[in-house]
């Protein structure tokens, strides 16, 4: 039975996305409307009871190599980026992604783990995004989701602002607006988790949840306090000690009161880095351990004390943003976990 539904499922989604605005790539599987293609006795389930597919720095797919390096780097690593090898060296380990927002969002990504960050010499005071080097202005990926969101309108994506560097007053102002005038009226304001669900915000029209780990979020009735959205990390290069801690951390989730991010990721020491110098962060770490991590999310069930969401680098080597959203089928018989 849940195969049937899983194969009714993909015919309605379709096999292949349409060609990326910004370019020619396709995606085999287009998840683009998983949301609104799950059964109706799923849209009054709490989204922090749903397995959500996310991505890791998110925004990565691409940084620029000669701007300077970002201000969450230190001293260091800012004298030594004055060779310009070393700022390719940088490239390689800070890029976590191969899709844009868009072709993550066609894949099925609806969580995206955001950084940023002021630019030193820049008057204007625009905001980018930053893992190492600085990426896109925020403004472009936010108008790039927005579009995604206006042709697909039963679709929610959450948008975790987590990291700020070199930002005062201004420019948290400026980038908050810069928010509200990309999504308007597709922005949720923050009440109860559990009030959250698909048919809730169908029926209000919105599609945007920000979250915004800085007390600037109390001055906005759309800005989601950051410990609503928990994400423990694992900081660690070993698959069993990062397993170990995903249990871990999911056995000690509050069953109510907010979502919850599995950050099914490894993280490079430095000794690390120094071995796999050329090779980056992909071909060094991530490509030999995703499956092995995709194997563990297969053996997963959202609910309650369950996934909700969970985030993977380079979220295109693996099959990885169907196998989360698969595993909803879980919930089908679980009839219990519907009643809100």
């Amino acid at each position: 039975m849940i195969a049937f539904r899983k194969v009714r499922r993909k015919l309605r989604m379709g096999t292949i996305c349409s060609p990326n605005p910004s370019g020619t790539k396709t995606l085999e599987v287009c998840n683009a409307d998983w949301m609104a293609s799950l059964p109706s006795h799923l849209h009054n389930v709490p989204l922090s009871n749903l397995a959500i597919p996310g991505s890791h720095d998110s925004f990565s797919y691409w940084v620029d190599e000669k701007s300077p390096v970002g201000p969450d780097q230190t001293p260091a690593i800012k004298r030594l980026a004055r060779i310009s090898f070393v700022k390719k060296v940088m490239k390689k380990w800070s890029v976590t992604q191969n899709l844009t927002f868009r072709e993550q969002l066609d894949a099925g990504i609806r969580y995206f783990d955001l950084r940023v960050s002021s630019k030193p010499g820049d008057a204007d005071q625009e905001i980018y995004f930053i893992h190492g080097l600085f990426g896109i202005k925020v403004w472009d990926g936010l108008m790039e989701i927005n579009s995604f969101l206006t042709q697909h309108p039963q679709e929610i994506v959450f948008l975790d602002f987590n990291h700020f560097y070199a930002m005062d007053e201004a420019h948290h102002k400026r980038l908050i607006l810069r928010i509200q005038e990309a999504f308007g009226s597709k922005l949720c304001s923050a009440c109860s988790v559990e009030s959250m669900t698909l048919r809730r915000l169908w029926e209000k029209k919105c599609q945007v949840l920000i979250f915004y780990h800085c007390p600037f979020y109390k001055q906005y009735p759309f800005l989601w306090p950051g410990k609503k959205i928990p994400a423990p990390w694992a900081n660690t290069t070993s698959v069993r000690k990062l397993i170990l801690f995903l249990e871990t951390t999911l056995s000690e989730r509050s069953p109510h009161g907010s979502f919850h991010v599995s950050q099914a990721i490894l993280t490079p020491r430095v000794k690390t880095i120094a071995r796999g110098l050329v090779g980056g962060l992909k071909n060094t770490l991530v490509h030999r351990n995703l499956p092995a991590i995709l194997d563990w999310v297969k053996t997963q069930k959202p609910g309650a004390m369950g996934v909700n969401i969970i985030t993977s680098d380079f979220v295109d080597l693996v099959d990885f943003a169907t196998t989360v959203i698969e595993l909803n089928d879980l919930l089908q018989e679980d009839r219990a976990l519907v009643k809100c």
